[in-house]
């Protein structure tokens, strides 16, 4: 072939699974030197189509062919594609913690003199390397010892060090504050200058908007759009439309709120730091939910809104030094998290993976494990009860699956967030905790969450919701706490709101 203007092309890309068709016909386009997104909601095949690329999915497992740089590519793994020039940055880290980053850069292609591995001139190139993505730090520093944001660069540093054509990006800042995230993307935007094509999966728009020279998008497995653009110039809306298949001029759900009786109310809540004696992590709180109301609760990182919501659910985080929780006007003491349950609060947490699910176990054994005692029959554990229970969840919250007896990491993010709603409301609860409960889920799944949660708050539960995107608090709440360094500054009804006015009561610790 002659030199093509695209570095790769993928035709006519089919992949199944037992039961399902993860990508149809699948076609990809990629100009050279640009910076190209895939978008599509959660399950809509965008990290199937790049396992295809990157030989995850062998060759002979998909139908279809690939193209890169002009000749057809048949990869049998990971490692012939990275020989290619290919290397794809995960949205979970790939890095051994305990070891350092010239360890992590240079594992499996140690440099050796006389058959010893040469740490001088492996540190002397890290150093090198990690100039390229504006990292200036010791070669030796851990990886345990790093954000997650530097630990990418590190990801991004150890591709460059392979000679990468093409990067791919899953999610890549799915787990970055703004700063990290506005650097990452400008490292993109260096890197093309350089003459590496980059391509990003993503649905944080306004990013996809600021970088990107294409779009592609994916639904149910197909293509259903591609574009170039002008960075800067992207039709978020346009993309909105592609990726749901509808428009959604309402990215939230009409909501009426009717709150009755303050329900959960704490009082000067004070929690110690476990890691720094003497450092509050909640200083004073204080603030009430009523029946049928969604209370959100808006800070930046670190402003201690996890922790106090852990230390609420029965003392699950830090330190408790004072201060009381009543619910239903009953003064309670919650020392556990039985403790919590028994008195009707639910938990749902920020970090789903590690905290929500146990992924060792099957969609119907998750929706029932925080109250088996409802699925008893004398004294054993009753297996159709579980069947029923699991399967009205699933109905009632479109859990997208072949099968409940199907394990929980087999799901798409969306969905394993709504067999974590599912655990809970099998609770039966009267106060119901969402820690970021729809972060790193698209927005269609985003809308189908805001809706059980206006279900929960009509069916007369007190709902607490904290949240990192603010208009998806002034989209969804009642009314708004804000945080700072541990303590609360401030309280508006959703209604009196804008971002502006959360944002200074964000950042300043006293607001009159």
């Amino acid at each position: 072939m002659g030199s093509s203007p695209f570095i790769l092309q993928m035709k006519g890309i089919t992949k199944e699974f037992p039961g399902v068709r993860a990508l149809d016909n699948v076609t990809l386009e990629v100009h050279t030197d640009s910076i190209h997104a895939i978008c599509g909601e959660n399950g809509a095949g965008k990290s199937t189509l790049m396992k295809v690329l990157s030989g995850v999915y062998p060759y002979g497992t998909y139908e279809g062919q690939i193209f890169f740089m002009g000749e057809e590519m048949r990869f049998r793994n990971i490692k012939e594609s990275e020989h290619a020039g290919i290397a794809i940055i995960h949205q979970e880290l790939t890095m051994i913690p305990e070891l350092s980053i010239t360890e992590n850069i240079f594992m499996g292609n140690e440099i050796t003199k006389n058959g010893l591995i040469d740490w001088d001139t492996q540190k002397q190139k890290t150093v090198e390397i990690l100039k390229k993505v504006g990292l200036n730090i010791s070669p030796d520093t851990l990886i345990k010892h790093m954000g997650v944001g530097q630990q990418q660069l590190v990801e991004i540093a150890k591709a460059l060090s392979k000679n990468v054509k093409l990067l791919i990006l899953d999610e890549p800042t799915s787990a970055l504050n703004e700063d990290d995230s506005e650097n990452l993307l400008q490292l993109m935007l260096g890197l093309k200058k350089n003459g590496i094509t980059c391509i990003m999966i993503s649905h944080k728009l306004n990013e996809i908007a600021e970088v990107s020279d294409a779009v592609t998008v994916i639904r149910d497995g197909q293509t259903v759009e591609s574009y170039e653009v002008e960075a800067g110039h992207v039709d978020e809306d346009k993309i909105i439309r592609s990726m749901v298949g509808r428009s959604i001029e309402n990215r939230y759900p009409e909501h009426e709120s009717h709150p009755g009786d303050i329900i959960f109310e704490v009082k000067d809540w004070c929690v110690e730091d476990p890691e720094v004696p003497g450092r509050l992590v909640c200083k004073n709180s204080s603030f009430n939910v009523r029946a049928g109301e969604i209370v959100g609760f808006a800070g930046l990182m670190g402003a201690g809104r996890t922790e106090l919501m852990r230390s609420l659910f029965g003392r699950n985080y830090g330190i408790y030094k004072s201060g009381t929780i009543t619910i239903k006007g009953k003064t309670v003491e919650l020392h556990s998290v039985e403790d919590a349950i028994e008195n009707g609060i639910a938990y749902v947490p920020e970090d789903r993976k590690n905290l929500g699910l146990n992924l060792l176990d099957s969609i119907r054994k998750t929706i029932v494990s925080a109250d088996l005692k409802k699925i008893l029959t004398g004294w054993l554990l009753d297996a159709d009860k579980e069947l029923a229970a699991a399967e009205e969840y699933r109905k009632a919250l479109r859990i997208k699956t072949s099968s409940v007896d199907v394990g929980v990491t087999t799901l798409s993010g969306g969905n394993q967030q709504k067999v974590v709603l599912s655990k809970w409301m099998f609770t039966e609860p009267d106060v119901l905790i969402l820690d970021e409960p729809t972060r790193g889920i698209d927005v269609g799944a985003k809308y189908e969450i805001y809706k059980l949660i206006h279900e929960l708050a009509e069916q007369g539960k007190a709902v607490i919701m904290v949240s990192s995107e603010l208009p998806e608090l002034l989209g969804v709440v009642d009314r708004i706490y804000t945080i700072f360094e541990g303590t609360i500054t401030g309280e508006l009804p959703a209604s009196e709101a804008d971002q502006e006015s959360l944002m200074k009561r964000m950042t300043v610790t006293s607001q009159s």
